[in-house]
């Protein structure tokens, strides 16, 4: 019970950032969809693909190995710290350095000739994003939650401040809705011609604020690229990159072959690329689930390897795998029964997407199993089978799109993220089985997502007229879900 309340605590301390963090982001959701027109928004959704693709490259696994190689008995933390934090500097001037150079030819590329700055800015962000990483995970390793989460919110109201200022209140005045006496001078301050770019030249100053507020970390920092050492963390991580460039593909990849595989007329109304900006708004209602998931593997990662020497860790991980589930499912279910009122977050011309935000959530809970699942080859350093299973995933994720997009358009992609994360945590489940057995309590997971599953299906599918009756239905349907995880729980609970 210890442990279990120790990773509570870390998870609700590291997920602040996280939760309170994204929960403001995520008011900028509605702004992006009320400002900008389905397909400005899908732009910017297809460019962020390409960035996840990149993030993983720029890190390559390496804040995976720092939490590894200086959690053992004899290693030195701090030259851990230097060691990886100097690849990272270098690699990611090496890597930016292409893309600036290169940064016409891509932009030529994805059909962007004019807008070449977005290129350029994206480049310094990933840069940026990889080598504060590493003073991230510092702080992580040091505990100091306040800290990480301090920056971390910083960053996000920032982001989120301006965002708001540049978009809603400078909008506004300079289309005269009010304080017409300071329009002259947010005229030079606000270019409604610049569009999407405000999201992008945003997104660099606030991550470049960043820098400044992790100089402690950076202070400490000695630029030490021994090569001999770097080795064997170098050989830790590559499946990870491997497997973070597999993931990003279940990830993303289904934002960029929209815009490049669906049929030109099958959404009538709007443009492919409007449809990937529908896809995207509508995903973004799966952002609880994300949240619930970020926070706990902030949290887990660094819990799993220093629990992992304990005589009881596999009880231990199998109590926090069911309690996972038990918290992610309700969310599943409370999301998708109301759902109603969670698309007020989006605006009316994304409507229309609204019906694969179940598949999608019920996908992201399988993602969390997996990431759950995935302790058993971190801690057994075979972590060549996680990017087996990721590049399975993959393939699954790239199959299934090409195959249902033709014929169900973003819904046959939000089944075939569902297909491939069902199936890359039962892989992993099956596997881990063999090689670190844990004593996780499968009918019992299975019956409270099967539940889940038959509670939603009930909301969505008995209509009812009447406003007020309706949201009663759907919150008594919700509510059945707890009372029950009650009822079946309460015996272990008064043991503990």
């Amino acid at each position: 019970m210890s442990i279990a309340k120790k990773l509570v605590g870390q998870t609700a301390a590291y997920g602040l950032s996280s939760i309170v963090g994204r929960a403001l982001n995520y008011l900028l959701v509605p702004v992006y969809t009320r400002v900008f027109l389905p397909e400005e928004y899908g732009v910017v959704s297809y460019l962020y693909a390409f960035v996840a693709f990149f993030n993983v490259v720029y890190t390559y696994g390496m804040e995976t190995a720092f939490f590894r190689f200086a959690n053992r008995p004899d290693s030195d933390p701090k030259a851990v710290y230097n060691r990886v934090l100097s690849a990272i500097l270098l690699s990611s001037a090496v890597f930016t350095g292409i893309l600036l150079l290169l940064s016409g030819y891509i932009a030529d590329y994805i059909g962007y000739p004019d807008r070449q700055e977005f290129i350029t800015w994206l480049a310094l962000v990933l840069a940026i994003d990889a080598i504060v990483a590493i003073p991230f995970a510092w702080l992580r390793h040091q505990n100091k939650a306040i800290k990480f989460a301090s920056i971390k919110l910083s960053n996000i109201l920032i982001t989120v401040g301006a965002n708001l200022l540049f978009l809603v209140v400078f909008r506004h005045i300079y289309e005269g809705k009010y304080l017409q006496e300071l329009r002259p001078l947010v005229s030079y301050l606000y270019d409604p011609d610049f569009g999407v770019g405000y999201i992008f030249i945003i997104n660099l100053v606030a991550n470049a604020l960043l820098l400044p507020m992790l100089w402690r970390e950076f202070r400490i920092f000695r630029f030490k690229l021994d090569l001999e050492q770097l080795k064997p963390m170098l050989v830790y991580a590559y499946p990870l990159l491997f497997m973070g460039l597999a993931g990003m593909v279940n990830e993303v990849i289904d934002r960029i072959l929209l815009e490049h595989w669906l049929p030109e007329s099958f959404y009538p109304e709007m443009s492919n690329m409007a449809a990937v900006g529908v896809y995207s708004a509508c995903y973004k209602l799966a952002i609880f689930m994300t949240l619930a998931i970020q926070a706990f593997r902030y949290a887990a990662e660094p819990f799993f390897f220093s629990q992992a020497q304990e005589k009881d860790s596999p009880q231990s991980f199998a109590l926090v795998m069911k309690w996972f589930v038990i918290v992610c499912t309700f969310i599943f279910l409370f999301i998708s029964a109301n759902l109603e009122d969670f698309a007020y977050f989006i605006g009316p011309e994304y409507w229309d997407g609204l019906i694969v935000v179940p598949i999608l959530l019920l996908a992201n809970l399988f993602l969390g199993v997996y990431y759950n699942l995935s302790v058993w080859f971190k801690l057994t350093d075979k972590t060549k089978y996680g990017t087996y299973i990721s590049f399975a995933g993959a393939a699954i994720t790239i199959l299934f799109n090409l195959l249902l997009i033709p014929v169900l358009g973003y819904v046959g992609s939000a089944i075939a993220t569902f297909v491939c994360y069902f199936s890359m945590a039962l892989a992993s489940y099956l596997l881990g089985h063999r090689h670190y057995p844990i004593p996780y309590p499968v009918k019992a997971i299975v019956s409270y997502i099967l539940l889940a599953i038959a509670l939603v299906w009930l909301a969505l599918a008995i209509e009812i007229d009447n406003f007020w009756l309706r949201h009663a239905f759907h919150l008594a349907v919700t509510a059945v879900f707890p009372v029950v995880v009650w009822l079946r729980e309460r015996p272990r609970f008064l043991k503990l």
